[in-house]
């Protein structure tokens, strides 16, 4: 069975690795649904999709689509596109779409920090749980650290690989 599209893919396989990616997602974390949206827009060709194309393929209501979405947005994993001259809005992952969501990840590590310096302050560094604290804290900027520095390397290497954008 292909696609109904004509790119000769199996509409099956690729509804197989939907599934499974999402799963996969679902098990690191991500609801469910935004996982299977985010699967279906990356395994398709253009990287978009409709909100009536996904409810299709995934079988899934308007509404469903539309809290998935709303999900993925927040998380920047997708973005909106108007499709011109229509009001209908197209979904669309890119190829920075982990390094947008590792980059949402960072901002909620740094407000983590401030909320642990509190923390510390109030309970005092000296403390057990103050220690503690310090040791998280420490942790988590070593971990921002690391982050920034891999996302460097990671796009010189994407661009060695797979060419300028």
């Amino acid at each position: 069975m292909t696609d109904s599209a004509g790119s000769g893919r199996d509409a099956e396989a690729v509804s197989r690795f939907v599934e499974s990616f999402a799963a996969q997602l679902v098990e690191a974390g991500m609801p469910r649904m935004p996982a299977r949206v985010f699967a279906a827009l990356l395994a398709s060709d253009e990287g978009s999709l409709t909100s009536a194309e996904l409810g299709d393929q995934l079988q899934i209501s308007p509404a469903a689509v539309s809290g998935a979405v709303r999900y993925l947005a927040q998380t920047h994993m997708v973005s909106r596109e108007r499709e011109p001259g229509s009001r209908r809005e197209r979904y669309r992952v890119h190829g920075e779409q982990w390094y947008e969501a590792l980059a949402n990840r960072e901002a909620v590590l740094k407000r983590w920090e401030g909320a642990l310096r509190e923390g510390v302050s109030s309970l005092g560094p000296t403390t057990p749980a103050g220690r503690r604290l310090s040791e998280t804290l420490a942790f988590f900027e070593f971990l921002e650290g690391e982050v920034e520095a891999m996302m460097a390397r990671w796009r010189e290497h994407r661009e060695k690989t797979f060419g300028p954008e």
